[in-house]
């Protein structure tokens, strides 16, 4: 494997993020170097190439034209134009989410980079949130899913509605869980303070028999990123906010998983022929950067040739079920 040089499209709040990110790599691995980053906004682009001793790129095709390895995080609109050039010169390229605006163009994405040998990793970083990699060892099968992330008003990302911007983070994480075909979607939401919707509400029906109910807002007092998961014999709720996970389950005492050093039984009690004990669990933890282990995740996965954790095609995925939400929300029945 060559050395990945990687390139940066978009500085913004979250490219700036990205950035400093990236450079902490660079330092702690030898395989990774920046080579480059571009921005529509002359002076910003300037100046910050300028401040990490950096060539000017005039254009996304000069830091193409540079690099084998592309991390976009501009505009969600400009997504596909890059990406789209990025696959066609067989360029590694991470797309923060949501992958584009369409899923027509997600789709020509997939098409563009089959039988290429790149890879594609999609930025839904809460699959990176430490609360999520805490239940890495317990069986998930939920039958019942309630969903709550609420954000204060930024006007940042209200260049999409509050289903691309919020609420497709617990639609890929509810989707890579359930692993069945949606069966039914029912959806209602407002656009309040901007031209887009604001706050939305969806019920996901699986083929399984698995239900989800998904909220969404951006105009909310108070910050809430939660998820609570039903499924037989187990209880667990995910803190995406505080980076935390709790698990409220039942064993016969034979067949309990993952951190049992962790468990603390609560009762006791007959159930059928068999005695069986709810136990509460609070999985440990890991202190990670997200965004930081999401990148190092995609870096390996180039050198090592592995399949990225979140694919295009996840990323297409999530992006269907998103607009067809705004769709079923702006076109009531």
């Amino acid at each position: 494997m060559k050395k990945i040089k990687a390139g940066l499209f978009g500085l913004g709040h979250l490219g700036k993020t990205h950035l400093k990110l990236i450079k902490e790599i660079c330092s702690e691995r030898n395989d990774i170097e920046l080579t480059g980053i571009f921005d529509t906004d002359i002076e910003k682009n300037k100046i910050i190439s300028d401040e990490n001793k950096l060539d000017i790129n005039n254009s996304p095709d000069e830091l193409i034209s540079k690099i084998n390895t592309a991390i976009i995080v501009t505009p969600t609109s400009a997504h596909f134009d890059i990406a789209i050039k990025c696959i066609d010169n067989n360029i590694n390229t991470f797309i923060e989410k949501p992958v584009t605006e369409t899923t027509e163009q997600a789709e020509k994405l997939v098409t563009a980079s089959s039988g290429k040998n790149i890879k594609i990793q999609i930025g839904h970083i809460e699959r990176f949130n430490p609360a999520i990699l805490a239940l890495d060892n317990y069986k998930i099968a939920p039958m019942f899913i309630e969903t709550h992330r609420l954000s204060q008003f930024n006007p940042r990302g209200t260049d999409v509605s509050v289903i691309q911007d919020l609420m497709i983070h617990d639609i890929d994480i509810i989707l890579n869980l359930v692993k069945s075909k949606v069966k039914k979607i029912d959806a209602s939401g407002v656009a309040i303070i901007t031209e887009k919707i604001d706050i939305a509400n969806a019920r996901i029906q699986f083929e399984n028999g698995c239900v989800a109910n998904i909220t969404a807002s951006r105009i909310s007092l108070n910050k809430m990123r939660k998820m609570r998961l039903f499924q037989k014999y187990a209880y667990i709720s995910i803190d995406f906010l505080q980076n935390t996970s709790e698990v409220f389950r039942l064993s016969d005492g034979k067949s309990l998983s993952g951190a049992e050093e962790n468990a603390i039984a609560l009762t006791e009690f007959v159930q059928g022929d068999n005695t069986v004990k709810l136990f509460y669990e609070r999985p440990p933890v890991k202190e990670v950067n997200s965004m930081k282990y999401e990148q190092n995740k995609f870096f390996d996965s180039i050198v090592n040739d592995i399949e990225p954790l979140v694919t295009l095609e996840d990323g297409l995925q999530a992006l269907e079920v998103a607009n067809e939400i705004i769709r079923i929300i702006e076109n009531p029945v």
